[in-house]
């Protein structure tokens, strides 16, 4: 069978068969679906770890120094996720990806968040300018949080496939983890209107965490958080 066959009749049976759906009690694996039309349905808060200007600094800095960046902060980033009861589902260049399931699962997100930014400036930014006082580098980083209904599937070929992640929580998370680093945590207000109040009081006295920005940078209504959360 030559290729262009192989991919028409992939392709074919791809839009051609029904797809089978079950409920999902777990973050899956990606051992457990299969390469077929089969996907896992779960109520899910999604959670982006971005570093910014992660280009700038690839192109002005050694190409050393920015793979330290990546590693101390994809690790930091990955480790609280799972500490707050994420599981981490993909990295992606210079950004993770953690998904949260549960009754808490937006307060877990939040809370994931704000304790990634006070790494990134206490433990990773920290570390760095002590090991490099001359490097004028500044870490700036964004998380993006949303929460939705998403649609698990398996997708790729024998030997080289991955999970993909379909419905507003991971498109949004991604997004907003691009916005500007002046807020270094951002939440949909589908995710602050579920907040437990550990996860929107900070401070002394105690005050809102989040500050409403509107809806005219993504067309729905998000909230920004430069407050950081100790671990």
């Amino acid at each position: 069978m030559s290729l262009k066959d192989e991919l028409d009749e992939y392709v074919q049976k791809a839009v051609d068969e029904q797809w089978d759906r079950r409920a999902g009690q777990k973050v899956p694996d990606t051992d457990d679906l299969p390469l077929k039309n089969l996907a896992v349905e779960l109520d899910a808060t999604v959670l982006y770890a971005d570093l910014a200007s992660s280009t700038k600094m690839v192109k002005g800095y050694k190409d050393w120094f920015a793979a330290e960046v990546y590693k101390s902060y994809l690790y930091c980033a990955a480790k609280i996720i799972r500490a707050r009861g994420g599981t981490v589902t993909a990295y992606d260049g210079d950004r993770v990806m953690g998904v949260f399931i549960g009754d808490s699962k937006n307060s877990d997100a939040a809370k994931c968040g704000l304790q990634i930014s006070w790494a990134s400036k206490n433990i990773v930014a920290a570390k760095i300018a002590k090991k490099y006082p001359k490097s004028t580098f500044e870490l700036k980083q964004r998380v993006g949080i949303d929460t939705s209904k998403l649609f698990v599937a398996r997708t790729g070929i024998r030997g080289s496939n991955d999970l993909v992640w379909v419905g507003n929580a991971a498109n949004n998370a991604a997004k907003l983890a691009a916005l500007d680093p002046r807020y270094p945590t951002y939440i949909t207000a589908d995710v602050y209107s579920r907040l437990s109040e550990a996860s929107k009081l900070g401070g002394d006295p105690k005050r809102d965490m989040w500050t409403d920005l509107g809806t005219s940078d993504m067309g729905y209504q998000i909230y920004g958080s430069t407050f950081s959360w100790s671990i």
